[in-house]
């Protein structure tokens, strides 16, 4: 069983998931899509100063919707919220505590305007994760996480890239159905389909 290839096991978990299931979904997401919010009250990437949250968090132009603790139940979030957290605190942030990547966080990270600039930096993001992971060989994923992940410092980076799996897989997912939901409310709306 130690003789598995572990690190290799663990990237195409994600990769496989990524190259197969849920890029190609993402292809021609419009900012329509990005911005829709399917309920009142969601939460969402804005132009700053024009959202209602208690914490619009971001360096840009752009704010992220957050409140701590998070209310119950939590808002709906919007395409556009959805990819903000995988890139920064799913992501970005972890590159940038585990391979060097830029130091940020959700108050000093510049939210995409657009769909297209979204999908540029997840992809940038993602790709940046999977070298990460690839670097570590089989010897680095029983290192520990070290003090960025708070609790789970002890923890090997192994369990830190599990985790990072189960995100991308579970909210990236979320995001391939609110596409689904948009294209045929709007189908439906339009009178574009019976």
């Amino acid at each position: 069983m130690n003789d598995l290839p572990w690190n290799t096991l663990l990237r195409d978990q994600t990769d496989w998931h990524w190259t197969h299931q849920l890029r190609d979904r993402l292809d021609g997401l419009t900012d329509d899509e990005y911005f829709w919010e399917p309920a009142p009250g969601c939460w969402s990437v804005r132009p700053r100063g024009t959202g209602a949250a208690p914490v619009q968090a971001g360096a840009g132009a752009m704010t992220i919707d957050f409140e701590f603790p998070m209310p119950e139940p939590p808002p709906l979030t919007t395409i556009a919220w959805r990819l903000g957290h995988v890139i920064v605190g799913v992501l970005a942030m972890r590159n940038a505590s585990h391979f060097g990547a830029t130091p940020t966080d959700y108050e000093s990270f510049e939210y995409a305007p657009t769909a297209g600039a979204a999908l540029a930096q997840l992809d940038a993001e993602y790709a940046t994760w999977l070298a990460g992971v690839e670097s570590l060989g089989e010897a680095g994923l029983a290192r520990p996480c070290g003090e960025a992940e708070g609790p789970y410092a002890e923890y090997p980076l192994a369990a830190l890239v599990l985790h990072i799996n189960r995100e991308l897989i579970h909210h990236l997912a979320e995001v391939c159905l609110l596409r689904d939901l948009h294209l045929h409310t709007h189908l439906h709306t339009h009178g574009e389909a019976s």
